[in-house]
């Protein structure tokens, strides 16, 4: 029998034997879409659209669930997608692929897999890494680390700090290992004491650079994201500027203080670059990943100024989920 068809025989059987398993699931239609697109057997777009922008993370769980052959579980209680799977994914579909990849995509697997890629670009692509560290909950970002440790048996602190030999390695590996309180609880006294302490670390970065100093580093990897709101506030009482101004010099600091404490103003500038006439496949991909992976809160403000531009500029189905997501207002960072 000629090798290409007992590649489609197979197919065939993959696809019959998890239809059989989707009835048995809580989604059967949504897992048959899916397991004839993952398969390569045909891509419906407007019925995997449909699945991307209006399901809920419980609900996508229970899909991949259903799809035992391109999902399985993991020791560490994730549903983690077959190497393979993802593969053929990304053969068969030209135009939205990333946001179906991502979209579908147990939350922590993805983080993890975000953050290794972003480590093998290099400098170029570390802001990701402060992206998600700092945008994350902390337990999200203690899944991330989990998975990280599954898929590449590593942790992601190691290989920080063995591939990145800048005096930005410190910063981010504190970032990855923060566990913050989430609590409401802030103390002004502390929070104005520390916005002076940042203060003084920038009147002396002549000095030290200012990714150098302890004190700011501890600050930023260690306080909680309502205190570091509190310090950002009394910063700019007592200097008449924020501190993103100051820290202006210093990327990977500006956009750490601005995700922690202003996300808004972060996304609203990856938003303007990614739909530019010009804009390049990184900040293109940029807008994608922004898209499917935060939560509706962190868009607050934000999705209705861009959903417009989205409308001009992106085609296809890939302009469908994009636009679908930010209506639904589901993000899809939680578990």
């Amino acid at each position: 029998m000629a090798p290409f068809l007992l590649i489609a025989l197979l197919l065939v059987y993959l696809f019959t034997l998890n239809s059989f398993k989707a009835k048995k699931m809580g989604h059967p239609a949504e897992v048959e879409v899916l397991s004839k697109a993952l398969s390569g057997i045909g891509v419906d777009e407007k019925s995997l659209v449909s699945i991307l922008t209006k399901s809920h993370h419980e609900h996508k769980r229970s899909i991949r669930r259903g799809c035992s052959q391109f999902f399985f579980e993991d020791e560490r209680q994730f549903e983690r997608w077959n190497d393979d799977a993802i593969k053929t994914l990304k053969g068969e579909f030209k135009r939205f692929k990333d946001a179906v990849v991502l979209s579908l995509m147990h939350p922590w697997e993805r983080d993890a897999r975000l953050l290794k890629k972003a480590l093998k670009k290099g400098p170029q692509q570390y802001g990701v890494i402060v992206e998600i560290a700092c945008t994350r909950s902390s337990e999200q970002l203690l899944g991330a680390r989990k998975a990280y440790h599954s898929l590449f048996e590593r942790s992601i602190e190691e290989d920080l700090a063995a591939h990145i030999k800048g005096s930005e390695r410190k910063l981010l590996v504190a970032l990855v290992s923060a566990y913050r309180y989430e609590g409401p609880k802030v103390k002004e006294d502390t929070a104005k004491s520390e916005a002076k302490a940042l203060l003084n670390a920038i009147k002396n970065a002549d000095k030290r650079r200012l990714i150098e100093d302890e004190e700011v580093i501890r600050i930023l990897t260690t306080r909680s994201k309502p205190h570091l709101k509190e310090v950002y506030e009394q910063y700019k009482k007592i200097s008449g500027k924020s501190i993103t101004e100051d820290f202006e010099a210093e990327l990977f600091l500006k956009e750490t203080i601005e995700c922690l404490c202003t996300p808004h103003t972060y996304f609203t500038k990856v938003f303007d670059t990614a739909l530019r006439v010009d804009a390049n496949e990184d900040a293109k991909k940029a807008l994608t990943r922004l898209i499917t992976t935060q939560e509706a809160g962190n868009f607050k403000g934000v999705s209705a100024k861009f959903a417009h531009k989205i409308e001009e500029r992106v085609k296809g189905a890939y302009k469908d989920v994009l636009l679908g997501v930010l209506a639904r207002g589901e993000m899809n960072g939680q578990v």
